[in-house]
């Protein structure tokens, strides 16, 4: 049943989307890294088993969506963890610590929930936290063109949907200090968020466009 979920995936993005997927010399062969990317979109949940569904995955999804059949079904399917989004859910943690050391890869979007501005918002910590405290890697992907509103208006006008999917080069974050931590876990978020943001079109950056960090990584790659 897996396998068929993730080839219906496949084939709905492939009819409602023209999936430009860029950047995928940098995904590494192992499965010891993050995926870190901006939402805008529901159908960002599932992306990630369009582009890397031979690989084990999990997806942090909010808790409200395991009240409804169709999510709950596809949660044992793909693998979603629901999480509270406003509340310290140690239980989710614990969950999502066990499954990365298993060799699934985390597939995660650290503003939480999707944009309503259509571009970036901020990112949480959570991700930063796993990173630093485990070592792992993180893969950055930016998704540009997948809201909500985009892709109404495109299946009203029985067109596909553009979306680019983006990835950059993998990065590591340093183990975090036993002083400072809430200073450094800032940091190390707006280092992700900004890295995502590198990869965006400059309307998909949001509340990033002018960070000091993100113009370093624009200055660098010209």
């Amino acid at each position: 049943m897996r396998k068929l979920v993730r080839r219906l995936i496949k084939f709905l993005l492939d009819t409602v989307t023209r999936m430009d997927v860029r950047g995928w010399e940098h995904v590494p062969e192992d499965n010891h890294f993050i995926v870190a990317s901006n939402h805008l979109g529901l159908m960002d949940a599932f992306i990630g088993y369009y582009t890397l569904g031979h690989r084990e995955l999990f997806t942090l999804v909010g808790e409200k969506w395991a009240k409804k059949p169709i999510f709950r079904f596809l949660g044992k399917q793909l693998n979603f963890i629901f999480i509270d989004r406003f509340n310290p859910d140690l239980k989710a943690m614990r969950n999502i610590i066990a499954r990365m050391k298993e060799g699934k890869i985390l597939v995660i979007a650290p503003e939480g929930t999707r944009s309503r501005t259509g571009a970036m918002i901020e990112g949480k910590q959570g991700i930063s936290y796993l990173a630093a405290k485990l070592g792992y890697p993180i893969l950055p992907i930016g998704i540009a063109g997948s809201s909500d509103k985009s892709l109404l208006a495109h299946l009203k006008r029985l067109k596909r949907l553009p979306v680019t999917v983006t990835a950059g080069p993998l990065f590591s974050l340093p183990p975090l200090p036993k002083e400072g931590r809430d200073e450094t876990l800032a940091q190390y978020t707006d280092e992700i968020m900004c890295r995502i943001a590198a990869l965006l079109p400059q309307e998909f950056r949001g509340v990033y466009t002018d960070h000091p960090r993100l113009l370093n990584f624009l200055n660098e790659s010209r």
